[in-house]
Order: C-alpha cells, then sequence, then structure tokens
C-alpha cells in the first residue's frame, strides 16, 4: 500500500505530493500553485485516481486482492 501520491494540477501543472486519507474519498482538492479547486473526473471515485501518481488506498486494496474495484462503498 502506497499512503502517498502526486497530485499534477491540470489547470497550471503544479505538482504536490500528499498523504491519502485512509478511509475516505476526498472529493476536492485546492492547488497550492494557482488555487483552482480539483474535483474527480467523470467516473472517478476521488481527486487522486483522477489526478495523483497513485491512486486512493481502496482502489490499491482491490486491485491488489482482484476484487471488483470500488472506492468509498460507490
Amino acid at each position: 500500500m502506497e499512503p502517498q501520491s502526486t497530485i499534477t494540477c491540470p489547470e497550471c501543472g503544479h505538482q504536490k505530493t500528499e498523504t491519502m486519507p485512509s478511509d475516505a474519498c476526498q472529493f476536492f482538492y485546492d492547488c497550492k500553485g494557482c488555487g483552482a479547486v480539483l474535483r474527480p473526473s467523470a467516473g472517478d471515485c476521488c481527486v487522486y485516481c483522477s489526478f495523483g501518481t497513485v491512486p486512493c488506498p481502496p482502489i490499491q486494496d482491490a486491485r491488489a486482492t482482484g476484487e471488483t474495484v470500488v472506492c468509498c462503498g460507490g
């Protein structure tokens, strides 16, 4: 399990490595570069799955165990 993911802002390209919450989805993220509020892309459960280098912990767990990929009870 990788607890950190580097988010890249689609607006300005700013990158920041963050520690992901292990028990909840993060639906909003304020870019530290330009201030844009990032939201998940259609079909993704959180900003880490949309803009991060590593998907969120629930998705990582599902992929590791071969379970159906769902996030945060979705």
